[in-house]
């Protein structure tokens, strides 16, 4: 069996490609000549180049291929041009799964996000079939991420065998960028965090989400979503995990989120001026007003997902942070 996996540089793309190698899977990764590729560090993988917006390349990298895991996407929460998030996460997906369908692959696993599943308007956990539309997803990379899932869907009624996976917060080892949550993670350990906009997430290790890619691959149902996460915590409990961890003092102080929205703004407008990052993303502190809470029984109760603790987790976290620099 062999399987092309995109992303395989990333962080969940990398975890999927070591849990293939692992499973005794004859990996492909997909990448491009400008990548980053320290997170394939010594896997035996057979890498192509490629670009997710040349169609003729993804149909080279899909030959003699069975299976797909379309594990790339543009993560972040700003870029100067926001057409970046749009051309990756959609067109980039259209078009993988366009070259899937003429390559005759049996199966496919997109990786969509958390972000892209709604909550209960009354408060509650979301489920994969809580209504949400495009005007509630709060920043581009959200919009982007339910508009692919939209072309998921058109393709698998199309008759594509395709299986849908929600991560939630992955954390743990191989964050190389990092992701928005390991950069939470890394200032936390450089004790960057005088203060903390209270907020929920659910919380689940990177190493999980890979194997309910593979989990999915084999026992998902077409068409159908699954939300691979483990534990609901708010932002304060991770901080106190994290301060176990390596000593740093929790924050304390707790900003209410109406103070700092107007300064995330201005930040906004910085950066685009700048063309630099801005160190209070609007789209992060405009996320901040929902708790990102799930429930992931269905993950556990179909695939059989691993549930391991988020003291463990962040652990891995914490210990390839330091390790390789960060912090």
């Amino acid at each position: 069996m062999k399987a092309l996996v995109t992303g395989a540089t990333g962080f969940v793309g990398g975890a999927v490609a070591r849990a293939l190698v692992r499973a005794g899977v004859d990996v492909r990764v997909l990448a491009r000549s400008r990548s980053d590729t320290q997170n394939l560090s010594g896997l035996p993988v057979e890498r192509v180049e490629g670009d997710l917006l040349n169609p003729s390349s993804l149909q080279k990298a899909l030959a003699g291929c069975q299976q797909l895991y379309h594990v790339a996407a543009y993560y972040a929460l700003w870029a100067k041009d926001p057409a970046i998030f749009y051309d990756i996460n959609v067109t980039g997906t259209r078009n993988v799964l366009a070259a899937a369908r003429l390559a005759g692959i049996q199966r496919t696993v997109y990786c969509s996000t958390i972000g892209a599943i709604g909550l209960p308007a009354n408060g509650g956990l979301g489920t994969e079939v809580t209504p949400v539309s495009l005007d509630q997803m709060a920043g581009h990379y959200k919009r982007s991420k339910y508009l692919a899932e939209q072309e998921v869907l058109k393709f698998a009624t199309e008759g594509l065998p395709v299986v849908i996976v929600n991560p939630s917060a992955p954390v743990g080892a191989g964050d190389v960028k990092p992701t928005p949550t390991g950069q939470v993670i890394v200032d936390f350990m450089k004790g960057r965090m005088p203060a903390y906009i209270e907020t929920g997430m659910n919380i689940v290790d990177v190493d999980d989400v890979a194997a309910g890619h593979l989990l999915a691959m084999e026992k998902g149902r077409q068409g159908e979503r699954y939300i691979l996460g483990c534990k609901n915590l708010m932002l304060k409990d991770v901080f106190d995990i994290l301060s176990a961890l390596t000593g740093v003092k929790a924050p304390s102080f707790r900003l209410p989120r109406s103070a700092v929205l107007p300064l995330a703004y201005v930040n906004h407008w910085i950066a685009h001026l700048t063309g630099q990052p801005p160190r209070i993303p609007l789209e992060g502190v405009k996320m901040a007003k929902y708790r990102m809470h799930y429930d992931c029984s269905k993950a556990v109760r179909e695939l059989g997902i691993p549930q391991t603790p988020p003291e463990t987790a962040l652990e891995k976290a914490v210990r390839w942070f330091r390790s390789h620099g960060y912090a």
